[in-house]
């Protein structure tokens, strides 16, 4: 994809200035996870039984380890590295909460960590069509990130999406054995998951607000995790919604005291125990208040 400048109203098209070396990709990754992908660093070149793993990062949203590996040659197969590391990290959970422990001066315990949400990432300028396509499951726990940097220090970050119709990894899980062990540990969550927890009135009422928060911007994507339903605008959740029996719980990612909410209707839920991003909650039975609502999540999205 080209990019290009405007100057005095005419369009230049930046060049590109492509990485020589894996650690160039590491480097700029490993000191932008956050804004990148919403990670956590937890340790680079992290070692455990004599295999290398080049970012240990972990995602607060999901509370799940995520291994993430940077690639320049085309010709190996994501898949069998990335189920490698997989099982790697499913059959070693202890190592990597001591890892987590120790770097971050934390105290994680393995019941705080969803297991289920673990995922491996690989990042690229590139990939193959036949790399592309091997990942192309919609509950396969890899995904692959592009990146490309231009002159003007200008930087590309894609990620390749799976397409809407991508098929199950469980259809082949019984031809390998490494990928049978994976599949009944890790779970990729749908919005259908969810939808088995509420009345038909409350995923119809979601469709409403799920609508409502698509619409407040381009380039929102659902992200279902076990819990909730979280949307994303540059790979940060702003909101969050649960479908229950009889109404929706909605969580806006704010620090207490930046939310305007001159209703009042927000409850700070800074100090109390929730599943969803952010200190603010609000419950919600039907869309009387739709649009003003939006209005808050909306403050989510910008800030």
């Amino acid at each position: 994809m080209p990019l290009f400048t405007i100057n005095q109203g005419k369009a230049k098209e930046l060049e590109e200035k492509p990485f020589k070396l894996e650690k160039d990709i590491q480097k700029v990754f490993e000191n932008n996870l956050g804004t990148f992908m919403g990670l956590r660093l937890v340790k680079s070149e992290f070692s455990v039984k004599s295999r290398r793993i080049d970012t240990l990062a972990f995602d607060p949203d999901a509370c799940a380890f995520i291994i993430i590996e940077y690639k320049r040659d085309k010709s190996n197969s994501v898949v069998d590295q990335g189920i490698a590391y997989l099982n790697l990290m499913l059959e070693n959970k202890a190592e990597f909460i001591v890892e987590y422990n120790e770097s971050l001066k934390a105290n994680l315990t393995r019941s705080e960590v969803d297991w289920s949400q673990t995922r491996v990432a690989f990042v690229a300028s590139s990939f193959t069509e036949n790399q592309k396509q091997a990942t192309n499951f919609k509950d396969l726990a890899i995904e692959l990130w592009e990146v490309k940097r231009f002159e003007n220090s200008t930087l590309l970050v894609n990620v390749i999406r799976k397409s809407a119709s991508a098929p199950s990894i469980k259809q082949l899980a019984p031809q390998s054995e490494s990928l049978a062990q994976v599949s009944k540990e890790i779970k990729e969550y749908t919005e259908k998951d969810h939808y088995e927890h509420g009345s038909e009135e409350m995923v119809e009422l979601y469709e409403r607000f799920k609508e409502a928060v698509l619409n407040l911007s381009d380039n929102i994507d659902i992200k279902p995790k076990k819990k909730e339903i979280g949307f994303t605008h540059n790979g940060k959740i702003f909101t969050d919604i649960c479908i229950l029996k009889n109404s929706l719980k909605i969580w806006i990612n704010l620090k207490r005291g930046h939310l305007d909410d001159p209703k009042k209707i927000a409850k700070d839920v800074s100090s109390t125990g929730h599943w969803g991003n952010g200190d603010y909650q609000l419950q919600v039975s039907d869309d009387k208040h739709l649009e003003y609502i939006m209005s808050l999540v909306k403050q989510g999205l910008i800030y």
